[in-house]
């Protein structure tokens, strides 16, 4: 029961707050107790300057910083910080003046109330006291919301990587399992092959890519099978040229090139009457990983030139690009009416 109950505070913001302030009441209590005349002063004194802290806590993590600071008003930050700061000083002056401290032969209590607002030193030294609730709070949601940005981030990063393992077209095994019954039938010596590269490339996709990042050469023989397959597929209709230039052993997201390949095919071959043309070249420098793409266009697609990343596996591909290498990629893309190239830069640093 206790354990519930923790956790449920945990993970309440409300509860955790009056946790907290709760638990700065008995710290400020405890620590001055001992040294207290009274008692009944000692409560009610910290008891003000804890909402005088709470004042300038609340104002600073839910107006100052969201409405100001966060927006680069920094001059109007400043002077609302100032002022919130000094209004707070000016309460607990008015309360301490008139409830608690005793006039003198020479000091009314309007004299020692003027002598505390007036006295920049007494201002300054009160500044700490009043901003160091604030700070632990302002620390503590800022590390909450880093943590639910981040959990927000692998969330969806983790959501968008299947939705590419999803992206292997249905048509295309349907398309491959079509053609592998009809070299059963006709006894070819290709089915056994066929057959070993389907299920390479299904082992693959369901299996083995479960990581953030794979080995590049694992992406290169999952494209090497599917192009074995769709030559199959096309025949004479397609000719695809890939060239390798691997010089370094790093890793990628998984399924990334896969997507580009696909609509090669689908955009480039799929309506074309005569021989397309697919032309792929991807290499490994230093600090870079360099994929380029070149695919003719049939004829019939001029009519209706739509650019072929607007289509929705494209545009998964290229938030999955954002998600995972954020500034570290550059994706370029030209599509006219008779070619498509794409040119995919990815800066690995030695350490993908």
């Amino acid at each position: 029961m206790i354990k519930k109950i923790l956790l449920h505070a945990s993970s309440n913001t409300s509860v955790r707050h009056v946790l907290f302030w709760v638990l700065a009441f008995v710290y400020y209590l405890s620590a001055s107790w001992g040294h207290s005349l009274s008692k009944t002063m000692l409560i009610e004194v910290t008891l003000f300057e804890l909402l005088l802290q709470m004042f300038i806590a609340y104002s600073f993590i839910y107006l100052f910083i969201p409405k100001l600071l966060n927006r680069n008003k920094r001059l109007m930050f400043l002077f609302s910080a100032i002022t919130t700061s000094y209004v707070a000083y000016l309460s607990f002056s008015t309360f301490i003046s008139f409830r608690w401290m005793k006039a003198t032969g020479t000091h009314s209590q309007y004299d020692l109330f003027f002598e505390r607002i007036v006295s920049l030193s007494q201002y300054l030294r009160s500044i700490p006291s009043y901003a160091l609730p604030m700070i632990i709070l302002v620390v503590f949601n800022y590390y909450r919301k880093q943590k639910e940005t981040a959990t927000f981030l692998e969330q969806k990063r983790t959501t968008e990587l299947k939705l590419l393992k999803q992206q292997l077209n249905p048509h295309f095994l349907f398309n491959t399992l079509n053609n592998l019954y009809v070299l059963v039938l006709e006894k070819s010596d290709k089915a056994p092959q066929i057959i070993g590269k389907l299920s390479e490339i299904l082992d693959y996709v369901l299996y083995q890519c479960k990581d953030k990042y794979v080995p590049l050469y694992k992406e290169i023989e999952l494209l090497e099978n599917y192009i074995v397959l769709e030559e199959v597929r096309y025949g004479n209709r397609v000719k695809v040229s890939f060239e390798k230039q691997i010089n370094h052993d790093v890793k990628i997201a998984p399924l990334i090139l896969l997507n580009f390949v696909e609509n090669a095919f689908k955009h480039g071959v799929s309506q074309e009457l005569n021989t397309a043309f697919i032309s792929l070249f991807i290499s490994t420098l230093s600090n870079e990983i360099v994929f380029k793409l070149k695919n003719t266009k049939p004829n019939s697609h001029i009519e209706n030139s739509v650019k072929d990343k607007d289509n929705i596996g494209m545009r998964n591909t290229e938030k999955q690009l954002e998600l995972l290498y954020q500034n570290a990629y550059s994706l370029d893309i030209t599509n006219t009416e008779l070619e498509y190239t794409l040119e995919l830069k990815i800066q690995h640093n030695g350490k993908v």
